[in-house]
């Protein structure tokens, strides 16, 4: 990231790192919010919904505008599993790896995707089909293992059942 100083809250001394429309939307987003700090995480979702993934220019200009340190916004992009700082491929699977989930095979699904389609968590094959994420825990433990392909949650996942579901893809 640029060394750049902050701007105060409310005002976005920085402008968008390009001139792609999209960034008008991420602006609206922070106007709608006051510019202010306790919107991060809205923004950041924002943003990655816009452009799939966040970027070191995302980053900063979303810090500027919040008048937030960017090591708090890099902090935070990089605490929550939603959020990635790398293009993923066109589908995802998000392995659940909690408690439940671990304990009924969670790490065999992983193990299972590696070794079918080359591929470790926090990872995208190597044509850019499929990224492969881990998440802490979905809130499924009672579908355990749970998966989440393409944002539908499927529970009680068989290792084969999934590669089979991904290489479809």
């Amino acid at each position: 990231m640029a060394s750049t100083t902050l701007a105060a809250p409310g005002t976005a001394s920085r402008p968008a790192p390009n001139d792609d429309k999209r960034w008008r939307q991420v602006e609206v987003r922070m106007r709608r919010l006051g510019h202010r700090p306790d919107g991060l995480i809205e923004v950041l979702h924002t943003t990655q919904e816009l452009f799939g993934y966040l970027d070191d220019d995302a980053l900063l200009f979303v810090a500027e505008s919040l008048g937030v340190p960017p090591s708090k916004v890099y902090g935070v992009a990089t605490f929550y599993s939603h959020f990635s700082l790398k293009p993923q491929g066109l589908h995802t699977c998000v392995v659940c790896t909690g408690t439940a989930c671990y304990i009924n095979g969670a790490s065999a699904l992983l193990s299972a995707i590696d070794s079918a389609l080359g591929v470790k968590a926090g990872a995208t094959t190597p044509d850019g089909r499929v990224s492969v994420l881990k998440a802490r825990c979905l809130g499924a433990c009672s579908m355990a293992p749970a998966v989440v392909i393409d944002g539908e949650v499927r529970g009680k996942v068989q290792a084969q059942g999934l590669v089979s579901t991904l290489e479809a893809l």
